[in-house]
């Protein structure tokens, strides 16, 4: 689905990727993990084309250097940001539609399937999105995400500041999202939880991927259990 070579990404003189380089295959859940700062969220704004960066980046067969953003989500890619960033001040509806924005013929269809897949924001369409909770501008913004129909959605932070029950949740629509046929990159600090549901998993660390493997046997790997597990 997407294979990265060699990818460094800059802010300025500062080197925030170092040279990494790791694919997503079809229909699996692949995870960066790692401390802040380690570079997951410039992994990702590389792969958009949203920062300066070097290296090659090829998705579902397509060389995506010198392509804008806009471009890269009509053939595919899809982001749901760290933090969110619903727009506070539209409605949840007004917010899918802004998802649609390369998609709007087929708005009203996945509206449907977004409201089917997640009944609470249904209940809530009308609402400005910055009236809903944490856990509920999550689904929305993984909706507005998918209203695109992305073949690789990437999920930034997706448990940042939620309560315990409500990360449960949203690692559980992403597994459903997998079952459904949707490839998915996620970068996520909560180790454990990203591990349990992922295929395969990368490590960074300062910039540079310190292992990797298939998750199920680094929730064993007790250098993993030590750094990123609590034990």
């Amino acid at each position: 689905m997407i294979n990265v070579k060699d990818l460094h990404v800059y802010y300025g003189l500062i080197e925030a990727v170092k040279g990494i380089s790791f694919e997503v295959e079809e229909g699996q859940i692949v995870s960066l993990i790692g401390s802040n700062g380690a570079g997951k969220t410039s992994t990702l704004e590389a792969l958009l084309n949203n920062v300066k960066k070097t290296g090659e980046i090829n998705f579902s067969g397509f060389d995506t250097v010198n392509h804008k953003t806009h471009s890269l989500v009509q053939r595919g890619l899809s982001l749901v940001p760290e933090g969110r960033r619903v727009f506070i001040n539209l409605s949840v509806e007004d917010n899918l539609r802004m998802g649609a924005f390369n998609n709007d013929e087929n708005y009203e269809r996945l509206k449907d399937v977004m409201y089917g897949l997640f009944p609470r924001i249904k209940e809530k369409r009308l609402q400005m999105a910055g009236t809903l909770s944490g856990g509920e501008q999550q689904m929305l913004a993984i909706s507005r995400a998918l209203m695109s129909e992305p073949k690789l959605l990437m999920l930034d932070e997706p448990s940042l500041g939620l309560a315990p029950k409500i990360v449960g949740e949203v690692f559980e629509i992403i597994t459903r999202l997998k079952e459904e046929g949707i490839t998915i990159l996620l970068v996520e600090q909560n180790a454990f939880a990203a591990l349990r549901i992922s295929d395969y998993a990368y490590v960074l660390e300062n910039g540079k991927i310190a292992m990797q493997g298939i998750a199920k046997d680094m929730i064993g790997d007790d250098e993993i259990r030590k750094k990123y597990l609590g034990g």
